[in-house]
């Protein structure tokens, strides 16, 4: 009688392991998807940081890394902005890499010249008028402070390199800045895209529906591809198993409003509290936070079209501008189709993006930022 109640006891402490096992929520690192995050990071805050903490808050994703090459600012202060925003919210097991300080041709003295020929560039990125004017070495004292982190002494593309080796065909590529970080991987590892699982961008513009000066009359200018098209055409003609584009059309669908900001200070998440205090404008579009956003549910894109796509490299006044084919126009070339993204379900972005910046980030350990809304 003894050794049935003893029995039975086993049997319940068994029952109640297993139920706890399969009740409990999944591992994040034997249940999430791999991404790599390649970005141009000025911040604090904005559609490049704001980006990041899409894929940091959402406890389905493993994020093994971040590469950063000049694009909206220069390499090195984006990089600092980056070990800054980690440490903020707790993140700072991630590692950092420096990758591009500039493109693989393109100049600002020989953009300077092509101006004079074919007119004005509104937006050039790290090289605008408005940019606070230091050297691309140099690491300016930052509003948010500076990150005691430091960067990896691994190159960007070895990384990404690397990373498809430990991980064949699980790791996600979002490139939403300059394509210049990916190209020089593809350049050294021939079969870097075919390794990957996939490329997801922000980039490109096709026919946007809007006012907006720096579209209205160049629909098919858009600075990520633009600043390095080099670059751009190298990464389009890699064979990647399947590349995903989120143009100017579909992004300038979105705002960051002044009420989803009120709502984000009213958050007790580190990322909600960084996002309200340091956004400097409300309105901005949400360019980068969509592309992260619809890889995390697609079905955040009400319409896309399927289309070849390339970036142009013709030195008159189409250098960087979007191209696209169908299979009724298709030039003779080696050429990969994308998923282009045209129109977005904005309420229901909207109501993604507030929820995940409101939530605790999953991981942390010991963030920084100091939660008082003082401010």
């Amino acid at each position: 009688m003894k050794q049935l109640r003893k029995s039975s006891l086993w049997s319940l402490v068994l029952f109640s392991i297993l139920f706890a096992v399969i009740s409990s929520p999944p591992v994040l690192a034997q249940d999430a998807r791999y991404v790599i995050i390649d970005q141009d990071a000025v911040g604090p805050a904005g559609t490049d940081m704001n980006s990041m903490l899409v894929f940091l808050q959402s406890p389905h994703v493993n994020v093994l890394g971040i590469t950063v090459l000049t694009g909206d600012g220069w390499r090195d202060e984006e990089v600092a902005h980056t070990l800054r925003l980690l440490e903020l919210i707790g993140r700072t097991d991630i590692p950092v890499m420096a990758g591009a300080i500039t493109p693989l041709v393109r100049t600002q003295q020989w953009t300077n010249a092509w101006e004079q020929i074919y007119g004005k560039v509104v937006y050039q990125g790290a090289w605008s008028s408005f940019r606070p004017k230091h050297g691309p070495f140099d690491v300016p004292k930052l509003q948010e402070g500076n990150p005691t982190t430091k960067v990896s002494d691994e190159d960007a593309a070895h990384f990404l390199i690397r990373m498809v080796h430990k991980y064949p065909h699980q790791v996600t590529i979002y490139a939403a800045g300059p394509m210049t970080n990916v190209a020089q991987a593809i350049s050294l590892e021939p079969h870097f895209a075919e390794l990957a699982a996939e490329l997801v961008i922000m980039g490109g513009s096709l026919n946007p529906h809007t006012d907006d000066k720096e579209y209205i009359d160049s629909p098919r200018h858009e600075f990520n591809l633009w600043f390095d098209p080099e670059a751009s055409t190298i990464v389009f003609h890699a064979h990647w198993p399947k590349i995903t584009v989120t143009p100017v059309d579909v992004s300038i669908e979105t705002h960051l409003t002044k009420e989803m900001l009120d709502e984000l200070k009213k958050s007790s998440s580190p990322s909600g509290q960084y996002i309200a205090r340091y956004t400097r404008r409300p309105g901005d579009y949400l360019w980068d936070e969509l592309a992260a956003a619809a890889w995390l549910d697609p079905s955040l894109i009400t319409r896309e079209r399927y289309v070849y796509f390339d970036v142009s490299v013709d030195k008159g006044i189409s250098y960087g501008d979007t191209i696209v084919w169908t299979d009724d126009d298709k030039p003779g070339l080696d050429l990969q189709k994308a998923h282009v993204q045209m129109d977005v379900d904005w309420p229901k972005f909207q109501k993604m993006f507030l929820q995940l910046m409101s939530s605790p980030t999953p991981g942390a350990k010991n963030p920084q930022l100091e939660l008082s809304q003082s401010h």
